[in-house]
């Protein structure tokens, strides 16, 4: 599944992105050094880094990164989040058209972008960078709602009142997709959560590409029964948001 709007539709949500999107565990970084041999020295190219959160992670673990993202807001947001780093580099580019070099990266990542791209275009772009023996690490952060109740009630809100939230969760890569685009993988998951108070929740819902903007008719209705839902659940003035990060990573080859 393709969105015609995928490059732009976080233009108008970058501000509560920055703020209120859960980040990734350390942890990540111990899964990739013991599966995949993750080192210092390695190079990344973070596929649609966004706002640099994923990008930061492996930073601060000594990697070269190359934050790959096409949209305008959203890469100079990364930028300024990132600006203390010396081995940051931002690149106006697309998981369908990089600009990298070939044979120049050792690690290619997506946290939270794989769903957005265009699978066979971005699958011959990576196969292209990725230097022989190289590795795909696929990630992102889901609710936990089976035994989580506050996530499950809030999952309810976003299919009330999300303007395309069902395209955007249908799309969400599911082993089988993974299996179309990786030669091989495994798949972990790792536990992640927030802490919310009531302007970070209602900013964690804002920054969703799926929700209604403010003038829209869903809009009220939705801030209204996300009001209920945190006076329902927090014990002083806090809720917790419940994640598990999934994790795919594997090995590309090109085919014929």
């Amino acid at each position: 599944m393709t969105f015609t709007d995928a490059k732009e539709r976080f233009s108008s949500r970058v501000a509560d992105y920055v703020r209120y999107r859960p980040g990734y565990p350390s942890a990540l970084l111990e899964l990739l050094g013991a599966e995949c041999g993750l080192r210092p020295g390695h190079v990344i190219a973070d596929i649609g880094s966004g706002t640099g959160f994923l990008s930061e992670l492996f930073l601060k673990n000594g990697n070269r990164v190359y934050g790959v993202e096409p949209n305008k807001d959203m890469r100079q947001a990364g930028e300024e989040y990132l600006a203390s780093y010396d081995g940051f580099s931002s690149i106006e580019g697309s998981a369908e058209a990089t600009t990298l070099n070939e044979a120049s990266v050792d690690f290619i990542t997506a946290g939270q972008s794989f769903h957005w791209f265009e699978p066979d275009a971005a699958r011959r772009e990576f196969v292209r960078i990725l230097k022989p023996g190289g590795w795909m690490v696929i990630a992102w952060n889901d609710r936990r709602m089976d035994e989580a109740p506050f996530t499950r009630e809030y999952e309810n809100i976003l299919e009330r009142f999300g303007v395309d939230y069902k395209k955007v969760k249908d799309s969400y890569p599911e082993a089988e997709r993974i299996r179309r685009f990786l030669s091989t993988f495994s798949q972990r998951d790792l536990p992640n959560h927030q802490i919310l108070d009531w302007d970070s929740l209602s900013g964690r819902l804002r920054s969703s590409s799926f929700t209604p903007t403010e003038g829209h008719p869903n809009f009220a209705p939705m801030m209204a029964d996300l009001k209920r839902l945190f006076d329902a659940h927090q014990e002083q003035g806090q809720v917790r948001m419940d994640y598990f990060m999934r994790i795919y990573y594997g090995q590309l080859q090109a085919t014929a």
